[in-house]
């Protein structure tokens, strides 16, 4: 089977615009792409679009209303915050079974306010407000104290992931929010659910990003001077468990797909240079971590405080501000992250650059449950 390439990736800047389209958005991240791979949606033989609030209305054909309609298959998908990453993985796919050899995957959403979850009915009685809570930031609160209890994990080291990810956002020119938030800030600001406060929360912004898939034939034909590898996709669900699922757990998806994507990639965890991984809540990236293997069980307190994850650690993590800064346009988030490791690996992150970057991880994971994991590779002829 064909190895597969990223030829063109690209994201424009994350915020709110409520005078256009979530199609609108879409095209203008599915043309940034085509331009960065220096090919027309003439050349695009499929497309694959990632959406979730508007799931039904064929978003992917829409876009092509704006930016040309070739005749190609079109395929949408919803997947929860792995919408985006979903996306990337259908055209990977389609590439792998050698139906094509040139893929455009978009991630586009446009996001209200206020809290997710919670508001889906259940058969019977509704376990909300009874049984705890099914929003967002109650179940990544109750997940962050159940790693204090096991680890001693402590308010303060929850809360110095939102500064490192926000101080990097204030090199990443496409971040919703480009601000610094000293730790003091970040443990005063509103309580959401605890230890989760409203900074310590990923932002609810509209936004769009892209990526051209190629096989390999394709790429040496077209030139690899840009074309960054994809290693290993990997998307996975939860295994039954015998536990208590009165709320979601968030770690086994992860750690399952993590296994299988250093397994496919035949790399370990320390060979990887940088992470975007889904920081949803801060208390999230101190779970994920461990999930990835970035650090042995209940350690991640440890490698935030030694300043591991920051660019110039061992292993940065979200050099992008994250989606606790960048934002998070949920069926957007896993092409973006895939745009900000293909970014470093090509050496064109400018101030943010992880110098000799080679090997790139991306994690979302949307509960209920789907978390998608890939493994990018530096261009060869870089």
């Amino acid at each position: 089977m064909s190895d597969v390439f990223v030829l063109g990736v690209d994201m424009m800047k994350f915020g709110r615009f409520p005078e256009r389209t979530v199609p609108q958005l879409g095209a203008q991240a599915a043309l940034m792409a085509l331009d960065d791979a220096g090919l027309t949606i003439q050349q695009i033989q499929a497309v694959y679009c990632g959406n979730i609030g508007e799931a039904t209305a064929m978003v992917g054909q829409r876009i092509l209303h704006q930016i040309g309609q070739t005749g190609v298959p079109v395929v949408n998908c919803t997947n929860a915050c792995a919408t985006g990453a979903t996306a990337f993985r259908e055209a990977w796919i389609g590439i792998k079974a050698g139906l094509y050899d040139l893929v455009l995957a978009v991630g586009v959403e446009q996001m209200g306010r206020g809290l997710l979850g919670g508001g889906a009915k259940a058969n019977g009685i509704s376990i909300e407000g009874l049984l705890g809570s099914g929003t967002m930031p109650a179940i990544f609160g109750e997940a962050g104290l159940e790693h204090s209890r096991k680890y001693g994990t402590t308010f303060e080291q929850f809360a110095k992931v939102s500064v490192k990810n926000h101080h990097h956002a204030t090199l990443n020119s496409k971040a919703m929010y480009q601000v610094e938030t000293p730790l003091e800030m970040v443990m005063r600001a509103e309580m959401i659910a605890y230890p989760n406060t409203k900074l310590m929360c990923s932002a609810n912004v509209d936004g769009a990003a892209a990526a051209v898939l190629a096989s390999e034939r394709k790429a040496k034909e077209l030139g690899l001077k840009r074309a960054v590898r994809v290693k290993a996709s990997v998307l996975t669900s939860d295994p039954w468990q015998e536990r208590d699922l009165v709320l979601p757990y968030v770690n086994t998806c992860t750690r399952v797909a993590a296994r299988q994507a250093y397994e496919t990639a035949s790399v370990g965890p320390d060979e990887v240079d940088l992470v975007e991984l889904h920081d949803c809540f801060a208390t999230a990236e101190i779970l994920h971590y461990e999930n990835l293997g970035l650090c042995a069980e209940g350690e991640g307190g440890k490698l935030i405080d030694r300043g591991e994850t920051a660019l110039g650690g061992r292993i940065p993590v979200n050099v992008s501000g994250g989606l606790l800064s960048k934002g998070h346009p949920l069926g957007a988030t896993g092409i973006a992250n895939i745009y900000e490791v293909c970014t470093h690996l090509r050496g064109e992150a400018g101030d943010r650059q992880i110098d000799g970057a080679r090997l790139g991880l991306t994690h979302v994971i949307g509960l209920g449950s789907a978390c998608g994991v890939h493994i990018l590779e530096r261009p060869s002829h870089r």
